[in-house]
């Protein structure tokens, strides 16, 4: 018996093929004409950009943070107070973590590039974060053993599609050298947004959410992490995170944001 499919059955899947093929090429092209006729806009003013999705014009908004600042947290000081001292914070209330360190402070620009990575999918920011973040944690990745990003609970990280500290994390490895983990540190339970929240209700909400799983105990231990998060506000979720890590014998753990929340209200030192 003759198997072979008939002339009329090869001549249609070779145009079903050739068809494939058109709309593929059509698709790219339909793409590169819109990206032409469509340039990338500023994600805090829309205006017009070339390049990673900021203007100049609110890149010379963003408020980079600098030394002299806070040794432990990062917070920037008004004044160079002398080698060493640190912040009323810092002495009143100590975090787990060791040292904490953020590329710019939580404004109005840096608000608007956070939720554009987190809450519309605008991933091409990440470079651009990631590459500020790493330059402003340099200190902490030259004796990082590897890198955590803080992680989502998966039911979140299902209905977003991607971890915003992950991606920005990703982009860190690829500046500094030091080696990403992203499974080592788990979110075991969900927890409410922080937004909105006060001090207190934010450690609550977050206590007990995070732990290292046993079978990765032994890849923490003894290692020096560095804990990966796009924004610290109170500082509650890192913070149960570095406990997370240490619980797990973690040598040391720091932590670096992308924009962290600086009180102007209150005195530097």
């Amino acid at each position: 018996m003759d198997i072979r499919p008939s002339p009329s059955r090869a001549i249609a899947r070779h145009l079903r093929g050739a068809l494939n093929i058109c709309r593929g090429a059509w698709s790219h092209a339909a793409k590169l004409a819109l990206d032409i006729a469509l340039p990338t806009l500023c994600v805090a003013c829309r205006e017009p950009v070339d390049g990673e999705g900021v203007c100049a014009k609110c890149w010379a908004k963003l408020a980079f943070i600098a030394p002299p600042f806070c040794p432990r947290l990062g917070i920037p000081f008004v004044y160079d107070p002398g080698p060493d001292m640190l912040s009323m914070e810092a002495i009143s209330d100590p975090p787990a973590y060791a040292r904490a360190r953020a590329a710019v402070r939580y404004d109005d620009v840096a608000k608007t590039l956070v939720h554009a990575l987190k809450y519309q999918d605008r991933t091409d920011l990440a470079p651009a974060m990631g590459r500020w973040m790493a330059r402003a944690g340099r200190e902490l990745l030259d004796e990082a053993d590897m890198l955590v990003p803080v992680p989502l609970h998966w039911r979140r990280g299902w209905s977003r599609r991607y971890n915003q500290s992950g991606a920005l994390a990703r982009v860190i490895e690829r500046q500094s050298g030091v080696k990403l983990q992203s499974e080592a540190l788990r979110r075991v339970r969900p927890t409410q947004q922080q937004i909105g929240l006060n001090r207190l209700q934010r450690a609550s909400n977050v206590q007990g959410a995070f732990k290292v799983a046993a079978d990765r105990q032994s890849l923490i231990q003894g290692r020096r992490v560095v804990l990966v998060d796009d924004v610290l506000t109170s500082g509650a979720t890192v913070d149960a995170c570095a406990r997370a890590l240490l619980r797990a014998k973690a040598a040391q753990v720091d932590v670096l944001v992308f924009a962290r929340v600086v009180d102007t209200n209150k005195a530097p030192i």
